[in-house]
């Protein structure tokens, strides 16, 4: 009976460790002190787990297109800050304020959104830092 039970908890171990350690710290990908707010077209928007996700376009005063991504908090902690599936659009221009990623690359935690008509959505949420306003 011992070996059984000890079978089972090594078993559900396994089966629930992937789930765990896929998730990701914060701290681990972003940089608190490096903010920056981007501006762009909306490029593609994903609706899923663990966080909401979007790519913008942006173009540079010497023309340079750079692609951004960024990632948002849950499905819920976005909902609960007064997104829907259709608050931005893809073609919607938009600014984003967020942290940098560490490595450099043109990806960040999203803080906030302003949308065309000037509206700022909160997206704080899974360890992302609220505004402060």
């Amino acid at each position: 009976m011992r070996l059984q039970t000890m079978a089972l908890a090594i078993g559900c171990g396994v089966l629930f460790a992937g789930p765990v350690l896929a998730h990701h710290s914060f701290m681990t990908e972003y940089d608190l002190s490096k903010s920056v707010t981007v501006n762009g077209v909306v490029t593609k928007i994903e609706y899923v787990n663990p966080h909401v996700n979007f790519s913008v376009e942006s173009t540079d005063a010497a023309g340079h297109v750079t692609s951004w991504r960024f990632e948002a908090g849950s499905l819920t902690a976005v909902k609960a800050n007064g997104w829907t599936r259709d608050a931005i659009k893809i073609g919607d221009n938009i600014s984003i304020e967020a942290f940098r990623a560490k490595n450099g690359t043109p990806f960040g935690a999203a803080r906030s959104v302003t949308l065309p008509s000037g509206r700022q959505l909160p997206v704080a949420g899974d360890g992302v830092p609220p505004l402060n306003k």
